[in-house]
């Protein structure tokens, strides 16, 4: 295992192995170490990396947009020399996926998005909207989002776990973190989906009340080479919680 950063500063890791590489996007609030159980179960490279002002990576641009994280993986990708690649996407990561598939679309084989939000309702905008601000008070939110994106048992079950992602979300630089949590709350699910030509695999968890399965019911609507997949019993974090079944069909989707 490869531990890095790019010349802008991207910090990654990478397990090298052999054909088209995975790369893997975490949310927000969260680092690359959330992809542990897809480490090492997939025969290709995997990298996974920090995005923008979270983990080992710096934020040094004030004027934030989608385009920025989509630069800052068209430089991780150039510098490792990758001409195409997987690309998955979770909670935000599937909204960098998704600009950057818009944009890019070219360097891609096919792209996972994952817990992926989609032309939220006026109720469940105002919720996101309420949390965002409450997120502006209180750097105390990990309890409550913890159990949004892990079912009661498996918290009771992986207290080791649930610890370790408590702690990355409250290791976060607050300013950076909300800049870049802004851009989650007031996205506008504007993308061009036409300029999306790969594969798609759009995937969420039963009981994902953010990322809820009509959104990426309707995201395949707009998507035209691209399949749902809903994780039964998971949550948010079904990456996590029901890593097995997420891993398997991100295997049956690259392969």
């Amino acid at each position: 295992m490869i531990n890095a950063s790019d010349s802008n500063g991207t910090f990654y890791i990478l397990n090298q192995n052999q054909g088209t590489p995975i790369i893997f996007i975490h949310g927000v609030g969260l680092n690359h170490k959330i992809w542990k159980p897809q480490f090492d179960v997939f025969e290709n490279t995997i990298v996974a990396y920090d995005i923008l002002g979270h983990g080992q990576t710096p934020l040094e641009s004030s004027n934030l947009s989608f385009d920025n994280f989509s630069r800052q993986l068209l430089n991780l990708i150039d510098e490792l020399n990758f001409k195409k690649i997987h690309l998955v996407g979770f909670s935000i990561g599937s909204l960098i996926a998704r600009n950057f598939a818009e944009n890019y679309n070219n360097r891609l084989e096919s792209l996972t998005l994952l817990c992926s939000i989609f032309k939220r309702s006026k109720e469940q905008q105002q919720i996101v909207n309420d949390r965002f601000e409450l997120s502006k008070k209180s750097r105390s939110l990990s309890k409550q989002a913890l159990k949004r994106w892990f079912t009661d048992e498996y918290i009771l079950q992986n207290p080791k776990i649930y610890e370790e992602i408590s702690s990355m979300l409250n290791e976060n630089n607050m300013e950076d973190f909300l800049k870049i949590y802004e851009l989650f709350v007031k996205h506008k699910d504007n993308e061009k989906f036409e300029n999306i030509k790969v594969k798609t695999l759009i995937m969420t968890g039963e009981f994902d009340s953010g990322s809820t399965p009509e959104m990426s019911k309707n995201l395949s609507k707009c998507i035209k080479n691209s399949k749902v997949k809903i994780i039964k019993n998971g949550k948010h974090l079904c990456s996590i919680e029901c890593a097995d079944e997420v891993n398997h069909e991100i295997k049956l989707h690259v392969n």
